[in-house]
């Protein structure tokens, strides 16, 4: 098989991403780590329960929607789970399952912390781009997540388990 080289405009577009994506990620931790002491992973772990009915999902479901792997995700909710900020509650319709709930307090400091998380990342990112600028960064990021997310075989999806109840 013939390695299919980047050429010069494919490598400097690529070498621009990782930049960006490291130093936008950079920022993002430093801003969250200085007003609420945990790194971007958790607060995306706790606004994902925000967005769902009852602030509840199951684990399985919470690692797909966050793109991590089951353990990680286990780690990441133990250490909000000894913050009080997530509880684990068993899913009685399947005992090998689990269901991650968004607490009161974790709730409060994710309202306390999101005005800071979207103005690092409106100041980062969206301040710089013009309205078609957004839609086109839109289109090629979710061109990116279709072609990555095809292969059925990724680390955070496992065969369909039932809800829990």
């Amino acid at each position: 098989m013939t390695t299919r080289w980047l050429t010069a405009e494919e490598q400097r577009a690529w070498r621009a991403y990782i930049a960006a994506t490291h130093l936008l990620e950079d920022a993002i931790d430093r801003q969250l780590q200085q007003e609420a002491g945990m790194p971007h992973l958790y607060y995306s772990i706790l606004a994902n329960l925000s967005e769902v009915p009852d602030r509840r999902l199951r684990m399985t479901d919470l690692a797909e929607k966050s793109k991590i792997t089951r353990s990680r995700l286990t780690y990441a909710v133990t250490r909000l789970e000894k913050d009080g900020l997530v509880r684990r509650e068993g899913c009685p319709s399947d005992k090998r399952g689990s269901t991650a709930v968004l607490t009161d307090e974790g709730m409060a400091v994710l309202e306390r912390t999101a005005p800071g998380h979207v103005e690092t990342v409106r100041a980062a990112i969206f301040d710089h781009l013009t309205p078609e600028q957004v839609r086109q960064m839109e289109e090629i990021s979710a061109g990116i997540v279709r072609a990555l997310e095809e292969p059925k075989d990724v680390p955070w999806r496992r065969r369909s388990t039932p809800s829990c109840s």
